[in-house]
C-alpha cells in the first residue's frame, strides 16, 4: 500500500537515501569547507577561546601572565586566517560563488521541509522532492551553473505549490532574529558587557580608548533602572578591584578601584591613603614618566607624572601622581565607609573625579557607591584604540594597541 503524504518521512531523511557513499562523503567534506571559509569562523574560534581563557585568569590570577603571551598568539591567528579569507574571498570569485550557492542551497531545503507539511498532493510532494534532491546532488558538484539552474527550478516550483512559502521563511527568518537578540541581552543583562574607558582618569591601569569586558556575574545580577543587587553570586566587591559602577550623582557610567568596603575607616592625608588607620604601602617606581593623556574634545598631550606602586587587598596595581595636577584635598577623614558601599578612587590620583570629590557632582564631598550601582567587575582589555600603535600617524596619534590584547586589568 502506498504511504500517505502525512506518513512519508521528513525531507533530510528522503534525501539522505538517496545520496550515495561518495556523495555524502563529498557533502560532509563541503560543509565542513564552508564553516572554515566562513567570516564568522575565526570570530567564532575567538569568543569560544576567550571562555576558559577568562575562567582560568580570573580564578587563578597568577596564570595570566604566562597565558597572556599565549593568548595574543592565538588572537593574531584570528586576525591572519580573517585577513587571508578576504584575500581568497577577493582572488577566488568561482569559489566564493560557489560557496554563496551551497548556502542558499541548504537555506532552501530547510525552507521546503518545513513548507511540505502543506503539500496534500502526494504527485507534487514527490515532484519537490526529486527537485530538492537535484539540488542537493547538484550543491556536491563544481558547477556553480548548474546549481544555479537547480535552486531557481525549486524556487519556482514550491514558490508555485508549498503556501505561504516565502512568507513562512521570512517569519522564520524574525523568529530567529528576536530569539539571537534576546539571547544576546540576557548575556549583556547577566555575565559580560563591553565598556570604553573615556577618561584618563584610571591612568595607567587603563588607557584612553581601551575596550574591556565587565564581568556582570560576579557581584551578582544588577537589575537596571532599579539599582539593586538582589543576591551576591560569587562575593562583594573587595579592595582593590576594578568596577563600573553608575554614578549615583550623574547616573552615568564610572570606572574606578574600589579602596574601601563597608566598615572600612579612610583618611587622606600627605598623600597618602590610610585604611584603618594603616597607610596603604606604596613606593615610588619612576619620577617623570611620559603618559599620554586626552582631556574631552582635545588632542593628545604628554604628561609626567610620577609613577607609584601601591598594594591594595593583597594585589599590586600602578597609580600615578601629580603634583601640577594636584587638588585641594577636601575632608576626607577619617570616613567610616556605610554598609552595602564603597570608596572608590581612580589610578590616576590627581585627575581623577571620584568618591574624593563628590564623583563629579555639584558638590565636593565624600560620596561612596551603593553597592545595587556597581554593574560588574572589569576583566580584559579586548581591544585597545589609544594613543600609538597601529595606524596612529593617520588618525591624530590615536591607534591600534595590540600589546594591550586581552590584557587583564589588575
Amino acid at each position: 500500500m502506498a504511504t500517505s503524504v502525512q506518513e512519508r518521512p521528513p525531507l533530510e531523511t528522503e534525501l539522505g537515501s538517496r545520496r550515495t557513499a561518495a556523495h555524502a562523503a563529498r557533502r560532509r567534506r563541503l560543509h565542513w569547507f564552508d564553516l572554515a571559509t566562513s567570516l564568522w569562523s575565526p570570530i567564532t574560534v575567538l569568543a569560544l577561546a576567550l571562555i576558559p581563557y577568562l575562567i582560568v585568569i580570573e580564578s587563578f590570577p597568577s596564570t595570566a601572565p604566562p597565558a597572556l603571551p599565549v593568548m595574543q598568539g592565538f588572537g593574531l591567528l584570528m586576525v591572519v586566517w580573517f585577513v587571508g579569507l578576504l584575500v581568497w574571498r577577493g582572488v577566488d570569485r568561482q569559489g566564493a560563488t560557489l560557496r554563496r550557492l551551497r548556502h542558499e542551497a541548504r537555506e532552501l531545503t530547510g525552507e521546503l521541509s518545513h513548507g511540505l507539511a502543506s503539500v496534500h498532493d502526494a504527485a507534487v510532494r514527490e515532484r519537490l522532492v526529486d527537485l530538492a534532491a537535484r539540488v542537493d546532488a547538484a550543491a556536491a558538484t563544481g558547477d556553480a551553473a548548474a546549481l544555479d539552474r537547480e535552486i531557481h527550478a525549486l524556487t519556482d516550483q514550491a514558490g508555485k505549490q508549498v503556501a505561504a512559502f516565502r512568507k513562512q521563511n521570512a517569519v522564520g527568518i524574525g523568529i530567529g532574529i528576536a530569539k539571537a537578540l534576546a539571547v544576546a541581552l540576557l548575556i549583556r543583562a547577566i555575565f559580560i558587557e563591553p565598556f570604553r574607558i573615556p577618561s584618563g582618569s584610571m591612568l595607567p591601569t587603563l588607557q584612553i580608548g581601551d575596550q574591556i569586558f565587565v564581568n556582570k556575574f560576579i557581584y551578582g545580577v544588577h537589575i537596571p533602572w532599579a539599582n539593586v543587587v538582589p543576591f551576591v553570586i560569587v562575593r562583594p566587591p573587595a579592595r582593590g578591584d576594578v568596577i563600573v559602577f553608575e554614578n549615583p550623582i550623574t547616573g552615568q557610567d564610572y570606572i574606578k578601584r574600589v579602596v574601601g568596603i563597608p566598615g572600612d575607616v579612610v583618611e587622606l592625608r600627605d598623600d597618602r591613603v590610610y585604611l584603618n588607620g594603616n597607610v596603604v604601602p606604596a613606593q615610588l617606581e619612576q619620577g617623570h614618566v611620559e603618559v599620554w593623556d586626552r582631556p574631552e574634545d582635545s588632542p593628545w598631550r604628554l604628561v609626567h607624572p610620577d609613577l607609584w606602586r601601591e598594594t591594595l587587598g593583597g594585589k599590586e596595581h600602578e597609580i600615578l601622581l601629580d603634583t601640577e595636577l594636584r587638588r585641594e584635598t577636601p575632608p576626607t577623614g577619617p570616613i567610616r565607609v556605610p554598609a552595602d558601599s564603597v570608596f572608590v578612587m581612580g589610578d590616576n590620583r590627581d585627575n581623577s573625579l571620584d568618591s574624593r570629590f563628590g564623583l563629579g557632582g555639584p558638590r565636593r564631598t565624600v560620596v561612596f557607591v551603593p553597592h545595587g550601582n556597581i554593574k560588574g567587575k572589569a576583566m580584559i582589555i579586548w581591544l585597545s584604540l589609544s594613543h600609538g600603535g597601529l595606524l596612529s600617524d593617520l588618525f591624530g596619534g590615536t591607534g591600534i594597541r595590540t600589546e594591550r590584547f586581552f590584557r587583564q586589568v589588575r
